[in-house]
């Protein structure tokens, strides 16, 4: 990024505690074992958080968190050097669980609802988030959004975020995705069911996907990647249409393995890395994160074995 501005900031309204149980042979209305289980603080901005910490990148997470649990996220920001600007309200954040069964290689979620937070709650996170964008390079709004919440919101934030100069990234899904598209956020993220519901029709097919992609880009929106899971990605930015296929590797939990696909964009714009090399970057580590349990990666030691084997081509 050419700029005296190096912080990250990320917005995650809807975090939760991941709890993720492996039960081996997990069946519904069954009596199922834990063989074992961890518990995560989460969120897509605050995966996203931790992982941009990793590449000793200044971030500061923002967001609403219930003050009755906030304990987990504050050691957790605590660890890893995260500046805390939560927002807090009464009651406590949400647990989403995630039951991994390793002989069916199945996950199944069970999210909870998220906190209400009330209009002054709102008008603070606005409020937070317009001081931190003056400092900031990006802005990443990430997840779902709590009850009660409008849509809207989150194209309100990316025009806030942009009149203050920051780049914003958003990864979000159905209507508070339509709102960021209306807003034109510098990258979006949505994967192919998301780009599917965008448009109106499902697009499966990889001439399909690129040439909505390339819709979007027409609106303003510099970078869309849509995942595709153990398809691949692919990039579309003025000018160049690439498709990112990872290495094979033995799938354990999908979670987290799309904020790890932002991070990997959102720290290779922040290093300045060329952008084929923000591309593997990107796929690898999301590679590494659906190789392992948890929602987020220790190191990036997996990630940065795996680059070397993505294969880019242009489209």
């Amino acid at each position: 990024m050419h700029s005296t501005r190096t912080r990250i900031v990320t917005v995650t309204m809807n975090p939760a505690i991941d709890m993720a149980c492996s039960v081996p042979g997990f069946a519904a209305g069954e009596v199922n074992r834990v063989a074992e289980y961890r518990m995560d603080a989460a969120g897509k901005g605050v995966n996203i958080a931790g992982l941009l910490r990793m590449f000793d990148l200044p971030v500061t997470a923002t967001g609403f968190l219930g003050d009755g649990n906030a304990g987990i996220f504050e050691r957790y920001f605590a660890q890893r050097g995260i500046t805390d600007e939560f927002i807090r309200v009464p009651g406590e954040t949400r647990i989403g669980i995630k039951v991994l069964d390793p002989e069916k290689q199945s996950t199944t979620d069970i999210n909870f609802p998220g906190l209400p937070p009330e209009e002054s709650h709102l008008a603070e996170l606005k409020a937070t988030v317009a001081r931190l964008s003056e400092e900031a390079a990006i802005v990443v709004i990430a997840g779902s959004l709590p009850a009660g919440v409008s849509p809207k919101v989150v194209g309100e934030l990316v025009s806030l975020v942009k009149s203050k100069g920051a780049k914003a990234v958003v990864d979000t899904s159905g209507p508070a995705l339509k709102s960021a598209l209306d807003a034109a956020p510098w990258l979006m993220k949505p994967n192919d069911a998301e780009l599917g519901e965008l448009v109106g029709r499902p697009v499966s097919e990889l001439n399909e996907l690129a040439d909505e992609a390339r819709s979007l880009n027409r609106k303003g929106i510099a970078t869309v990647a849509v995942s595709l899971g153990s398809r691949g990605a692919i990039f579309v930015e003025e000018g160049s249409e690439l498709l990112a296929r990872p290495p094979r590797i033995e799938a354990v939990s999908t979670v987290g393995a799309g904020d790890a696909m932002i991070g990997g964009l959102v720290a290779g714009m922040a290093l300045d890395l060329p952008r084929e090399e923000r591309i593997r970057l990107a796929t690898a580590l999301s590679a590494a994160t659906v190789s392992q349990a948890g929602p987020a990666l220790e190191n990036l030691d997996k990630a940065r074995s795996l680059e070397s084997e993505v294969e880019i081509t242009q489209l």
